[in-house]
C-alpha cells in the first residue's frame, strides 16, 4: 500500500505573503513534482497581495524537472515551521508499508501509534542510579551531579532549579559506595528535595568544575521534548533510531534521551548536535534547543519528583553509535530520483540540449577555463560574454546568441565596465546587443558559493539567461580546495544554478603553483582534481615559449602592417609594391622613406613604435580541451594581444612544443639554455652600466671597468670581447663605430 501526504491540507498552514520569491517558487516546483495541477499553486498564491494573474502558469511551464527535485518534504517543513504538526495516526498500515516524509521512515505501525512507557515494577533507587552510571561512564571518570535545589518564582510561576552540585567523584567510587549504602542514596550522594528531584551530568567531567571547559569527553547529547505526550516522544525517538545510550523519564512531562554523538572535540560536538536537533525537528520532535551544552544537567534516575519517580525507561536502543546512525539517516534523506528502465524510454529519448558553443558546450552544462596568471582568463571570459551576446565567433567556435550574466568578483565596477568596452573596440565589433549582457558587480560583497547560489538563482530566475559566467571562483570557494568531498559539495552549487535556471555555468580557476611539467591538462588546475573532472567541458590554457626568431617574425609583420595601413591612407602604391615587398620590413621602410616626407615619416615611426611595444608584451597560448559531450578538438593556438586573444591564423605557433609536453631531459636542457642566455644578457647590461658610470662619462680604462664590476682586469677584457659593441685601445674602453 502507498500512502501519500495530502499537500492540499498542509499547504493551508503556509502563508504565501510571508515567503520570499525563491520559497514561493519552491512550493510550485514541489507541487508539480508531486503531481498536483497548476491551479492548486495559483489558488494558494492568490492569498498574497503580490499575486499577478498568469504568473503562476508562466513560471510553472519552466519547471522541467531536476536531478535533485524539490519534493513534498519542502512543503511539509515549511508547514512545520508555520505551526503545523504531523499526525502519526489516523490510518492503518500493513507490516511492510513505508511512509517517507522528509526524513521520517515508518516501517511498523506500532512505533507511530504511540509507544507505551512502563514504570519499573520494583522500585530500587540504588539499582537505577548504578545502571545509569554503568551505562554512561567508565569507572575512572568523574561524574557531575546536583542534589540541592532552590525555588524560583516569576511570571512563569513557581519551579525548582538546581544548585551548583558536585563533580569530584568518579563513577567507580559512587558505584562502590552505593553498593554499601543499604538503600540510603542520600548517604552517598546527599539528600534531595522530593518536590524538586535531582540532576546529573551525562558527560564525564575533569573533576575541576561543571562548565563546558570542564567536560572531559564529548560523548553524549541530550534530546528532550515536552511539546507532545510521552508515548509519542517514545515512539518517534525509537522510530528515528537515535543512538540512545539511556532513556530517562523526567518525572513530569518529558523523556530525556542521552544520545551518543562521540565527538572528538567541542567544535565537532556542536556540529553533530546541530545536525541531531535538525533531524529531530524535521520529523516532528519539537525539542528544547537550550540543551545543547555538553555540561548540561539531565534528570537523575532513582529519585522522586513531586510524587513521581524519575526512572530509566530503556538503555542502548536505536543504532549502536553515531556513525552508524548518521549513515542510516543520510541514506533515508538522499532525495535522489528513482531508477528508470531504459526500455521505457528507448523509443522516446529526451531531446539533447542545443549547443551554446559549437562542439564544446551545451546549454545547461558547465565549463571551466583553467590557466596560469597573465593568461588573460578574465579577458577570455569577457570575450565569450560578448560573443554570446552578439551571436558571434569565440576564438574559432560559433556561439548561440542569447542573454548572459557576468558575475564580477574581482574588479571594481568602473574597471570592469571599461574592460567590456575595451574588448568590444579591440575586437572591432559594433555593440549591437548590449541588452544581452548583465553585469553583477560583487567585489567586496561576495559570499561563499553555497550562499551565493540561491541569491543568484533568485535574481536570474526571470531573465532567461543562456549562460552565467563567474569570474573568478577562488573568491567564492567554500571549504578546503584540496579536499575532494568539500570541493564536490562546492561544485554541486554550479549544478543547482544550471538546473534551476536551465543555463550554462562558465567559470575560471588558476593553475596550481610550481612547475606544471609532466602533468595532464586536467591535473594542472589548483586544488582537488574535482575541479577539472566535474565540468562538462574544461579548456586549459598553456603558455608557449616565443623564440627570438618568432618574435622577429612578429615584429616584421607588425611593421609591414603599419606601413601598409599608413600608405593606404596617404599614398597611391598599388602598382609599385609586390606581395614579397609587402612581407619585408626593410623593403616597406625603404619605400616609405622614398615616398613620404619627413613629417609623415615621423608620424609613421610613432605608429610603428607603438605597434612594436605591443608586440614586445604579446604572449602565445594553446588551448587544450577535455570534453564530456563532444569529441576532442585539435589544440587551438592564440596570441594574447592585450586586451583580446587572436587566433593564430597563419600557423606560426603550431610547431612550438610547450614545456608541459616536452620530455624531462629536454625541459632540463631548455632551462639551462635559458638560464645561460639570461646570464649573458645580465653581463652585457652590467658592462654597459660600468662603462657609462666608472669614469663620470669619460672613456674609462680597463682598470676602471674591472673595479666598477668587482672583477679582475682579465675578466673585464673577456666581458668586453663577449659584448662585441666595445673596443679598448690606448688603455681606454670606447664604443665601436
Amino acid at each position: 500500500m502507498e500512502q501519500r501526504t495530502d499537500l492540499l491540507e498542509i499547504i493551508e498552514y503556509i502563508n504565501p505573503a510571508e515567503l520570499d520569491y525563491q520559497e514561493w517558487v519552491n512550493v510550485g516546483m514541489a507541487l508539480k513534482h508531486e503531481g498536483y495541477p497548476v491551479d492548486t499553486w495559483d489558488a494558494w498564491s492568490r492569498n498574497d497581495s503580490r499575486y499577478h494573474a498568469g504568473e503562476c502558469v508562466k513560471k510553472w511551464n519552466t519547471f522541467r524537472g531536476s536531478s535533485v527535485p524539490v519534493t513534498a518534504g519542502t512543503i511539509v517543513q515549511m508547514a512545520i515551521d508555520h505551526g503545523w504538526r504531523p499526525s502519526y495516526g489516523g490510518y492503518s498500515l500493513d507490516w511492510d508499508d513505508e511512509i517517507s516524509m522528509d526524513g521520517l521512515v515508518i516501517e511498523d505501525a506500532g512505533w507511530v501509534e504511540r509507544q507505551e512507557i512502563r514504570e519499573p515494577r520494583e522500585w530500587d533507587p540504588v539499582t537505577e542510579i548504578t545502571r545509569y552510571l554503568e551505562t554512561l561512564f567508565e569507572a575512572g571518570e568523574n561524574v557531575g551531579y546536583v542534589m540541592g535545589s532552590w525555588k524560583k518564582t516569576d511570571e512563569k510561576g513557581e519551579r525548582w532549579l538546581p544548585q551548583k552540585g558536585t563533580w569530584d567523584r568518579t563513577a567507580g567510587q559512587l558505584i562502590e559506595l552505593l553498593a554499601k549504602c543499604d538503600g540510603d542514596i542520600g548517604a552517598v550522594l546527599g539528600d534531595y528535595n522530593p518536590e524538586a528531584g535531582a540532576w546529573i551530568r551525562f558527560n564525564p567531567m575533569d573533576g575541576k568544575g561543571c562548565k563546558n571547559e570542564n567536560v572531559a569527553e564529548f560523548r553524549y547529547a541530550l534530546v528532550e521534548s515536552d511539546a507532545m505526550d510521552l508515548e509519542q516522544q517514545n515512539a518517534i525517538i525509537r522510530e528515528l533510531e537515535l543512538p540512545v545510550a539511556c532513556l530517562v523519564f523526567s518525572g513530569k512531562k518529558s523523556l530525556h534521551a542521552i544520545v551518543r554523538v562521540d565527538a572528538a572535540d567541542y567544535n565537532e560536538y556542536r556540529k553533530r548536535v546541530d545536525y541531531l536537533y535538525s533531524v529531530c525537528q524535521k520529523n516532528g520532535l519539537k525539542i528544547d534547543t537550550q540543551n545543547k551544552n555538553p555540561s548540561r544537567l539531565s534528570r537523575m534516575p532513582g529519585v522522586t519528583r513531586n510524587g513521581k519517580r524519575q526512572y530509566i525507561v530503556d538503555t542502548n536502543i536505536g543504532k549502536a553509535n553515531w556513525n552508524e546512525w548518521h549513515e542510516w539517516i543520510e541514506g533515508i534523506n538522499d532525495d535522489l530520483p528513482d531508477p528508470e528502465s531504459l526500455e521505457g524510454v528507448w523509443n522516446n529519448l529526451p531531446e539533447l540540449s542545443s549547443c551554446l558553443i559549437d562542439g564544446v558546450l551545451r546549454k545547461g552544462h558547465k565549463m571551466l577555463i583553467a590557466g596560469p596568471s597573465k593568461a588573460g582568463k578574465s579577458f577570455a571570459l569577457i570575450e565569450l560574454c560578448i560573443a554570446i551576446a552578439e551571436g558571434r565567433q569565440w576564438f574559432e567556435w560559433n556561439c548561440a546568441q542569447g542573454k548572459v550574466m557576468y558575475v564580477n568578483l574581482e574588479l571594481d565596477r568602473a574597471s570592469c565596465l571599461h574592460r567590456f568596452k575595451d574588448v568590444y573596440q579591440a575586437l572591432g565589433w559594433q555593440a549591437k546587443s548590449l541588452q544581452n549582457i548583465d553585469i553583477w558587480n560583487l567585489r567586496g560583497k561576495s559570499v561563499p558559493m553555497d550562499k551565493l547560489a540561491p541569491k543568484l538563482i533568485r535574481r536570474a530566475a526571470k531573465k532567461n539567461y543562456v549562460a552565467v559566467i563567474i569570474d573568478p571562483i577562488y573568491k567564492v570557494i567554500t571549504g578546503d580546495e584540496n579536499s575532494a568531498d568539500q570541493m564536490a559539495n562546492f561544485c554541486n552549487q554550479f549544478d543547482k544554478v544550471c538546473t534551476e535556471l536551465g543555463c550554462a555555468v562558465i567559470y575560471c580557476h588558476h593553475h596550481s603553483k610550481g612547475s606544471q611539467g609532466g602533468k595532464k591538462s586536467m591535473d594542472r588546475a589548483s586544488g582537488s582534481g574535482v575541479f577539472a573532472r566535474d565540468p562538462d567541458a574544461m579548456l586549459d590554457l598553456i603558455e608557449l615559449d616565443i623564440t627570438d626568431d618568432l618574435r622577429k617574425q612578429e615584429e616584421n609583420k607588425a611593421v609591414c602592417a603599419v606601413c601598409k595601413r599608413y600608405l593606404d591612407t596617404h599614398y597611391e602604391w598599388e602598382d609599385e609594391l609586390s606581395q614579397d615587398d609587402l612581407l619585408s620590413q626593410a623593403r616597406m621602410m625603404d619605400y616609405c622613406k622614398e615616398h613620404l616626407g619627413p613629417a609623415r615619416m615621423k608620424e609613421l615611426q610613432a605608429q610603428i613604435d607603438e605597434e612594436l611595444k605591443a608586440v614586445s608584451v604579446r604572449t602565445a597560448w594553446r588551448i587544450d580541451g577535455t570534453l564530456r559531450e563532444f569529441p576532442k578538438f585539435a589544440p587551438v593556438n592564440l596570441w594574447f594581444d592585450y586586451p583580446i586573444h587572436r587566433p593564430d591564423d597563419v600557423g606560426s605557433l603550431k610547431d612550438i612544443q610547450p614545456d608541459e609536453e616536452k620530455p624531462p631531459w629536454q625541459r632540463g636542457t631548455d632551462k639551462i639554455k635559458k638560464n645561460a642566455k639570461d646570464r649573458k644578457a645580465d653581463r652585457k647590461k652590467a658592462l654597459e652600466e660600468a662603462i657609462e658610470g666608472s669614469n663620470f662619462g669619460e672613456a674609462p680604462t680597463i682598470k676602471d671597468v674591472a673595479g666598477y664590476l668587482g672583477v679582475s682586469e682579465r675578466t673585464a677584457r673577456d666581458r668586453i670581447k663577449e659584448h662585441g659593441g666595445y673596443t679598448y685601445e690606448d688603455g681606454k674602453v670606447r664604443k665601436k663605430g
